[in-house]
């Protein structure tokens, strides 16, 4: 076995409120009242215009301009991994665009993908050849969330998600049992079978994008880690790749192992599940050996 250090990423439970979602499709709306998500607590409309979800049209992707990927942080708002991978990610040409997320991940999930939309709408209007979205945490929520809501499955290439908790994970459910005070709205939207979370499972993964799920056997924070695992989509866990690495949660988007499979699944070739036969490679391109991301 070997292991890559001590994780810098930490998952804080500081109350910081959701948002008002403002200017929503008839389709979202109806999602997030069914889901009873929404506070009306902040006027939001401003902010997503800021954000550009109310400018012109997306114009039509060109294949001479480089890709942009939208990385989305997780719950408690950290960007120190995700950093690490956009740094990587830039190395190739593409352009990395990091989240920034209202009350630092912890408010409700889909105020939080309102602004991811606004971050691929403005994307898609920059021409970019392709976007694709990469979701850390509960990240990757907001990002199945947003995928529901404005038919994100229409507005880019690939989704990639690493450790999230499609499913919920056993420690909301802990905190929120414990003190249902001190666990803020999205983390009751993470405890299993909350209200989102069973809408979510009941709406089925499209074909497009091509979606490709990722998590740790180590993860000691989305408990069972197995609950990153979405029907439809490419799920791997990292160690049928590498048998015998051990990555924790907060280590994912910064192990060489992780930034390979992605930086390969962001390439032109099919989206396929990678085996043992690639583990030598992966980290090695994952590590810098290689810049392109095949």
């Amino acid at each position: 076995m070997h292991g890559r250090g001590t994780g810098a990423h930490h998952e804080n439970m500081r109350v910081r409120g959701g948002g008002r979602l403002a200017g929503l499709s008839p389709r979202r709306r109806m999602f997030v009242a069914g889901s009873c998500l929404v506070v009306a607590a902040v006027a939001a409309a401003g902010g997503l215009k800021a954000a550009g979800v109310f400018n012109g049209p997306a114009v039509r992707p060109s294949s001479s301009r480089p890709g942009v990927v939208v990385l989305v942080p997780g719950y408690g708002g950290s960007v120190t991994g995700l950093n690490v991978l956009a740094a990587r990610i830039r190395k190739t040409g593409m352009t990395a665009d990091v989240v920034r997320l209202p009350g630092n991940g912890t408010g409700d999930l889909a105020a939080q993908a309102v602004v991811l939309n606004g971050y691929v709408s403005r994307a898609l209007r920059s021409g970019a050849g392709q976007v694709d979205v990469v979701g850390f945490s509960a990240g990757g929520v907001v990002t199945r969330l947003w995928d529901v809501q404005d038919d994100g499955a229409q507005k880019v290439r690939r989704i990639i998600t690493l450790g999230s908790p499609l499913n919920g994970t056993r420690i909301a459910a802990a905190g929120n049992a414990a003190d249902p005070s001190a666990c803020p709205l999205a983390c009751q939207e993470l405890v299993p079978g909350s209200t989102l979370l069973t809408r979510l499972r009941s709406t089925p993964l499209s074909g497009r994008p091509g979606w490709l799920s990722l998590w740790t056997t180590d993860d000691q924070v989305v408990r069972p880690p197995d609950s990153a695992r979405l029907p439809g989509a490419v799920n791997v866990p990292l160690q049928t790749v590498c048998p015998g690495v051990v990555i924790q949660h907060g280590q994912l988007p910064s192990d060489p192992l992780v930034i390979g499979i992605v930086l390969r699944a962001l390439g032109s070739g099919p989206l396929t599940a990678p085996g043992a036969t690639d583990c030598a490679a992966l980290e090695a391109l994952g590590g810098g050996a290689a810049t392109g991301p095949g």
